[in-house]
């Protein structure tokens, strides 16, 4: 913290550090219902290391509000006279759905049960329908006769099986309960439920083919089989599928469909991939990745926008208005509403931003072989004549996309004083289907490339951009293209490589997805396809000249640990320069969902690191020393 002395009066300014993101306030949920909007407030607390949510109520009418600590997955009532919602248990280590009167907040507790992922109204504003999953939960094995044994942020299934209550909150008894097959999901279709089951051969191709049942008092009734869309929300009359009717490849763009009877395309047309869908009185509401915006629309027989600029819509919902989150490069996501006009209705991440100097990127085009290739970069503040290192950041996927949201070590490392540069690379989201699958059974190849066109290009739009201190990091696919970058490249003087590939065979084999996904990105036939052994940086290994460090969560079944850990002890064993930080906790997500001490010690790792590596030049990574706060 420093101060900022103008005459009589003291400005506190804040500064980017490893502890910034604790500062601010953090929405997500966002639900209507008449003049009641809720949404769950969350907060990092560094000193007893959780997260605190509340579910914040406020009335559109007087602008008052109410609280229920503790909460999330808030759930209004179609009658909006009650809210359920959920709460965990640490004592006895179980999720609790609670419903309180809407007046009083008075609540009683309808459902416990270890596992919960949804939970909605019927019409009838007295069911609730709630899905989680149950295992065998033996004490001393775990076992298991399917595929994949495992899955990222949720573990080893162990004979898991979905579970669907149908709760009755004025019995404040489940009167329905049903099992399916794992990954199975659901929704309300009037007083019947709408159940997706993944379609499985010999091997099930888990969210690329479902059958999809109606199911009503124990009784079912097969609406579709194999089909590569499944139910996402009903109004009672018409189910919104979210899809396509059959694909060849899972990268291919999921799109919205209507079901009454027969299926209809709502964006046939539109060559881009939806996002979030919502369904009321016929109307679809949708989000659709853009050239690195996520925009909001209304179908309505015509395609109408809602919000649509250089922002990222973080979820919404929809009754007679629609409220959204909405966030932007330089601000974190707060609460919108829209009723024919957008209205700001919160502002919780003001105050901090006022006293925080945050930094706007510049977009730019470059033409990359044979495609024109979106471009952005951040410039830190500098002298005149002035030179600054560039960190290169690399976004997961492949079919990700960068663009207009918050990312945090992108401001934190520009305030720091460097250059930061982003593209989206063939295979990136927001762009066409056939952009998209460029990168399939290529990945390394012409997406590297684009990478470094971009690279060459920011460099003759900012001649204070040091070539000689150019520093690239991602995770995931990110991860696996640092480590790529520096096996390929003499351009890098350092990377960061967090949750990375780094031997396309093994990943086949070890990661939850990899009996489809990597099938799909490398190619077929894992053991005797060149290409898992082509496309992976370990057998380049010897190339890195640059320093690396690896960054793990021995969490991750999505990457698991043995990509970073290969590639840590060759590197070693070739004498390279290489460093591995394994955290204990914490899966695939783990930058934006690990504890908050993980996360401030994660900010620090990676914030010292380009430090010492791209300003200081010094040799060694003294961590001990670093995590302490010396050697500064």
């Amino acid at each position: 913290m420093m101060q900022l002395i103008f005459g009589d009066t003291v400005m506190t300014s804040i500064e980017w550090n490893e502890k910034t993101f604790t500062k601010f306030a953090y929405l997500s949920d966002p639900r209507i219902r008449g003049s009641t909007i809720a949404y769950v407030l969350t907060k990092a607390n560094l000193d007893n290391n959780k997260y605190e949510s509340t579910i914040v109520l406020e009335n559109l009418e007087d602008g008052s509000k109410r609280f229920i600590e503790d909460a999330s997955m808030p759930r209004i009532s179609p009658d909006g006279k009650k809210i359920a919602f959920m709460r965990f248990n640490e004592e006895k280590k179980v999720a609790q759905i609670w419903v309180a009167d809407m007046k009083t907040l008075s609540a009683k507790k309808v459902l416990e049960a270890k596992n919960i992922r949804s939970l909605e109204w019927n019409d009838d504003s007295r069911r609730l329908l709630v899905i989680g999953f149950k295992r065998r939960d033996d004490e001393d094995f775990i076992f298991e006769d399917d595929v994949p044994a495992w899955f990222d942020n949720m573990g080893f299934f162990d004979g898991e099986k979905t579970t669907f209550w149908i709760v009755d909150t004025e019995a404040e008894e489940v009167i329905e309960q049903f099992e399916k097959p794992r990954f199975s999901s659901g929704v309300w279709h009037g007083d019947s439920i709408v159940v997706n089951v993944p379609y499985r051969d010999t091997i099930p191709r888990y969210f690329k083919y479902w059958n999809i049942y109606l199911w009503k008092d124990g009784e079912e009734e097969k609406l579709f089989e194999k089909v590569s869309f499944h139910a996402i929300d009903s109004d009672g009359k018409n189910i919104l599928l979210y899809g396509k009717p059959e694909k060849k490849y899972m990268s291919e763009h999921d799109k919205l469909y209507i079901y009454d009877g027969e299926v209809k395309g709502i964006m046939d047309s539109i060559d881009r991939e939806a996002g979030q869908a919502k369904i009321k009185d016929g109307k679809v509401y949708f989000t659709l990745y853009e050239e690195g915006s996520v925009n909001l629309y209304l179908w309505d027989g015509d395609i109408k926008e809602i919000a649509k600029g250089k922002h990222w819509i973080m979820g919404f919902d929809v009754d007679e208005k629609v409220v959204y989150l909405k966030e932007t490069a330089t601000r974190l996501r707060e609460l919108y509403i829209w009723d024919g006009e957008e209205r700001q209705l919160t502002d919780y991440n003001g105050l901090i931003f006022s006293k925080l100097k945050t930094f706007e990127p510049k977009h730019f085009k470059f033409k990359s072989i044979d495609l024109e290739i979106d471009g952005w970069y951040i410039k830190p503040e500098l002298k005149e004549g002035e030179k600054a290192p560039v960190i290169v950041f690399v976004h997961g996927g492949p079919k990700g996309m960068y663009g207009y949201y918050f990312k945090y070590e992108m401001q934190l490392m520009a305030s720091k004083g460097y250059y930061i540069v982003y593209v989206n690379p063939r295979g990136s989201n927001g762009y066409s289907e056939d952009f998209a699958l460029r990168v399939l059974e290529r990945t390394g190849l012409e997406d590297f490339q684009d990478i470094l066109n971009g690279i060459e290009e920011f460099f003759k739009l900012e001649p204070q951009a040091d070539r000689e201190r150019v520093g690239i990091t991602g995770i995931s696919y990110g991860g696996f293209m640092t480590n790529w970058a520096l096996t390929q490249s003499d351009l890098f003087k350092a990377g960061i490589s967090e949750n990375g590939i780094s031997y396309w065979l093994t990943s086949y084999a070890f990661s939850d997805i990899g009996l489809w996904f990597d099938k799909e990105v490398i190619g077929e036939n894992p053991l005797e396809n060149e290409n898992f052994r082509k496309l992976s940086p370990l057998f380049y290994a010897k190339n890195v000249k640059a320093p690396l460090l690896l960054i793990h969560s021995l969490e991750d079944y999505r990457c698991p640990l043995d990509q970073s850990l290969m590639f840590y002890h060759v590197l070693k064993d070739l004498g390279k320069e290489v460093y591995i930080a394994i955290f204990k906790r914490g899966a695939h997500g783990h930058s934006i969902r690990g504890s908050p001490r993980h996360r401030m010690k994660r900010y620090k790792l990676f914030m010292e690191f380009f430090e010492r590596k791209l300003k200081k030049y010094e040799e060694g990574f003294d961590v001990e020393k670093i995590l302490k706060g010396e050697n500064k």
